[in-house]
């Protein structure tokens, strides 16, 4: 930066950053022209052809290498505006760039320097606002079980007090729902890093918190989950409450479009060094040119179950960023319309 600081100084230069490598470059080339000039003007003038010539080879290739240095020197201004933008992205870190210079590099970091402080300001507000909604939700959905503990005390009957129990068992689904939403939008806000240390997953107990939120669902209509665990454990780079929350909204998907009296089934195996997780059905399936759009959000592809059951749009969307954003990969294959479908997770090198 103290070569381009410099070169800022000086008036003609002090706009234009082409202009300052032009100028290196400039003086770079006519440097062996100079070299060559003095040694025939003042060295003895029988100096042999074979010595000019490898003076002014000599000359070019020192010329060469010291421009080549100095224009290396010359573009730390986009450097260090990369390095700031790639640590901002990587490890949230702010950094600060000079912003007082006036040519096309200045205007580079200048706007790389507003950028991420703005960026900075919405994730801080955004955060702000998600504390203040999950403590709401929290509230809404407090209420009822209140209530519910409520009928329970005053010793009601039977048919009564396993209604109550059902709506306590809801409220606390609907608790662990919104913890673990607003985990995700916090980990979209704190950049994981790639080095991310990862954690052993005990699939069995996945299984069973997954178990308890879609139960209710698959007796509603009928279908029965085959579960196989080929592989009970693995070290993953996700945490297990936003997997448990994904194969809910998989298997949820999956018993929307699934009919009556059928089956899903769930396996998870190793493959080679990787780990995969399936959800397949035998519903009503998709075509192969709207695969593109079962992740979009707020996708145009947005259907009513085969009990007409509504879509918000969100889900898939969702599941393929928590995956996506723990080096995994989730991908959707039909052979069309009423032919079932597979959801397939896959996390590499486990």
């Amino acid at each position: 930066m103290k070569l381009y600081h410099n070169l800022s100084k000086i008036g003609f230069l002090k706009k234009s950053y082409a202009f300052k490598f032009l100028f290196v470059a400039f003086i770079g080339i006519h440097i062996p022209l100079i070299g060559i000039l003095f040694f025939v003007l003042y060295f003895d003038s029988t100096i042999p052809a074979s010595s000019i010539l490898i003076f002014s080879l000599i000359m070019t290739l020192l010329a060469t290498a010291v421009t080549l240095l100095v224009l290396n020197q010359l573009i730390k201004p986009i450097a260090v505006a990369s390095k700031s933008l790639d640590d901002y992205r990587n490890e949230r870190k702010l950094s600060v760039l000079p912003t007082e210079y006036s040519d096309e590099a200045g205007l580079l970091m200048s706007n790389i320097q507003e950028s991420i402080f703005e960026a900075e300001s919405f994730i801080n507000e955004k955060q702000d606002l998600i504390y203040m909604l999950s403590h709401d939700l929290k509230n809404f959905a407090g209420n009822p079980q209140g209530l519910a503990k409520l009928i329970m005390e005053e010793k009601p009957s039977e048919s009564i007090k396993d209604l109550a129990e059902l709506i306590c068992e809801s409220t606390n689904l609907q608790f662990r729902y919104i913890e673990n939403f607003i985990k995700l939008l916090k980990e979209q806000d704190q950049v994981v890093k790639i080095n991310q240390e990862a954690r052993k997953i005990s699939f069995p107990d996945v299984l069973d918190f997954v178990n308890e939120q879609v139960e209710q669902r698959l007796i509603d209509k009928k279908i029965s989950l085959n579960v196989n665990i080929e592989t009970e454990e693995a070290k993953l780079k996700i945490d297990e409450g936003l997997l448990i929350q994904v194969l809910v909204n998989l298997i949820s998907n999956a018993v929307k479009f699934s009919y009556f009296d059928s089956e899903i089934k769930l396996r998870i195996f190793t493959e080679n060094t990787s780990l995969v997780i399936t959800v397949s059905d035998n519903g009503i399936g998709f075509s192969q040119h709207q695969i593109e759009e079962l992740f979009k959000k707020f996708t145009k592809m947005s259907r009513l179950g085969t009990a007409n059951e509504s879509s918000t749009g969100i889900g898939l969307y969702l599941c393929k960023k928590i995956i996506e954003r723990n080096k995994g990969k989730l991908t959707a294959s039909s052979e069309g319309t009423n032919k079932g479908a597979e959801f397939k997770i896959v996390f590499e090198n486990c």
